[in-house]
């Protein structure tokens, strides 16, 4: 299904020139329309590889930049939300969870439980086979967050509330202190 339309006049006739989404994208749009979510998803042409990056794409703090991080924890995958401008605290994430140990999945490891490549990793949808999703509790005071959809192209403005009915996660401090 076209994902999104770039119109322009040609010799008094409209025509309408259609880009295909990238399936990640599309599998994200696609539970996106099924669930009725409040969000957009936009292509950043210059791409979003880093925070910092998706930042200044969307025009917003690297606060407001949402990283899904994926965490084996005893050996279960993880995902965490947490800021962009922050870092994941592996010792809040294993207590959170009740496990004795977490770890930064591999990319290999990011792939197989979520589906999306890593620097890619859209928070929805998410395989059973990921056990907890976590969500670091400042972002919950933003108005609008923006998350990964599924390229580095790809994120999707969301109202936090809504990310957390969408993808279920439990809110917490999941962020290393500031020193």
């Amino acid at each position: 299904m076209p994902a999104s339309f770039r119109s322009t006049r040609h010799a008094a006739a409209r025509v309408r020139v259609v880009e295909e989404w990238p399936e990640a994208v599309e599998r994200v749009a696609a539970f996106l329309r099924e669930t009725r979510a409040q969000a957009r998803i936009e292509e950043f042409p210059e791409g979003t590889p880093t925070a910092e990056d998706a930042a200044r794409a969307a025009g917003c703090e690297p606060s407001e930049i949402v990283k899904s991080l994926v965490f084996l924890c005893d050996g279960l995958p993880v995902v965490v939300m947490v800021p962009g401008d922050r870092r994941a605290d592996a010792a809040k994430v294993a207590t959170a969870v009740g496990a004795g140990k977490a770890k930064v999945a591999s990319a290999k490891d990011v792939q197989l439980a979520t589906g999306f490549e890593p620097g890619s990793v859209a928070p929805f949808p998410l395989p059973r086979t990921v056990h907890h999703v976590l969500i670091d509790r400042t972002l919950l005071s933003r108005t609008l967050v923006w998350v990964g959809a599924g390229s580095e192209r790809h994120m999707a403005g969301i109202q936090p509330s809504e990310l957390v009915r969408l993808t279920r996660a439990r809110p917490m401090d999941a962020v290393q202190d500031r020193a």
